[in-house]
């Protein structure tokens, strides 16, 4: 969904870890990269679905037929697929994710990790 987040740890608590200041939750949030686009740009979501004006959370009934439609158009393309192809291209989405191919430069005050280079043709 549009204004959904997705994150192991708030951004508070994030900044609290690296800084030890709970303050610098916006940075925080920024490095996290946790909103629905993020996860588009990351490979880890397929689509963003719109939310209602105001937000799901004021038209529950609205974005749940809204979701149901996406998810059945999904399933749809989906249902044509062998499923060896299907588990192989799951497989492969999910053995990109958290691969780093390229870094984003680092804000000023915030540390400095080396990013971690995996094969993907391990496991």
């Amino acid at each position: 969904m549009e204004n959904a987040v997705f994150s192991v740890i708030s951004p508070e608590g994030c900044a609290a870890i690296l800084w030890k200041d709970a303050t610098k939750a916006s940075e925080a949030a920024a490095i996290l990269k946790l909103t629905a686009k993020d996860m588009i740009s990351q490979g880890i979501a397929d689509e963003i679905i719109e939310e209602p004006p105001g937000g799901a959370h004021r038209a529950p009934e609205e974005m749940a037929h809204r979701m149901r439609a996406r998810i059945l158009h999904h399933l749809g393309e989906l249902d044509d697929l062998p499923v060896d192809l299907m588990v192989e291209a799951r497989y492969q989405k999910y053995r990109k994710i958290g691969v780093v191919l390229e870094t984003a430069p680092v804000p000023p005050g915030a540390p400095v990790l080396a990013p971690v280079r995996r094969d993907p043709k391990q496991t």
